[in-house]
């Protein structure tokens, strides 16, 4: 309560404190296992179509167990391969860029869990640094020898590092945060008494 003096109202004002909750590894990885199983199904549509276009279908029916990457390679060709990574890597900007700068903040797997993504100061990201996000983080795990790599690098940073991020977060300035439950959810709020002091 504060009071301003005599002959003024009284007013009363409670503010409850933003406390932001970052979303450790496990929670996370369950969370990209969700989108994954969302993005194959346009990745799937997309490869049928583009084998039948090209002729390459029944190199499928090739396909062994083991195979190195340079055997799968030769059996479906450069073209098929490129065509196949650069429409997996669109629809995988549009999709995590798109929906974690959006009103929903997240995407479907990490929004089922109970999270969502935000700036270092857990304010909604821009579009542009959603985008940044996904160019640090995901588009490098398509790289050659380096992407798995970075991949386990990653994880060991949101494992250990304060505030669990992981690179592509602070590089991209946002943060995984999970969502406060209803009866600790922020709010700022004020109610003012009407009677003036006698």
């Amino acid at each position: 309560m504060i009071c301003l003096g005599a002959g003024t109202k009284v007013v009363n004002i409670r503010i409850s404190v933003v406390n932001l909750r970052p979303a450790g590894f496990w929670i996370r990885l369950v969370a990209g296992l969700i989108d994954l199983i969302i993005l194959g199904i346009p990745l799937i549509v997309f490869v049928s179509f583009l084998s039948v276009a090209m002729g390459s279908w029944r190199a499928f029916l090739d396909l062994r167990p083991g195979e190195t990457p340079e055997q799968i390679h030769a059996l479906f060709g450069p073209t098929f391969l490129a065509l196949t990574l650069g429409f997996f890597v669109l629809i995988e900007w549009l999709y995590f860029a798109g929906l974690e700068s959006s009103s929903w903040r997240g995407t479907p797997g990490k929004l089922a869990l109970g999270m969502y993504v935000g700036d270092a100061n857990g304010n909604p990201a821009s579009f542009w640094r959603a985008s940044l996000r996904f160019l640090c983080g995901r588009l490098l795990l398509h790289v050659p020898a380096v992407g798995m790599y970075y991949f386990f690098v990653d994880c060991v940073c949101i494992g250990v590092a304060p505030g669990k991020r992981a690179i592509h977060d602070r590089l991209s300035g946002c943060l995984v945060l999970r969502k406060a439950p209803a009866a600790d959810s922020p709010s700022v709020a004020g109610a003012a008494g009407s009677r003036a002091g006698e």
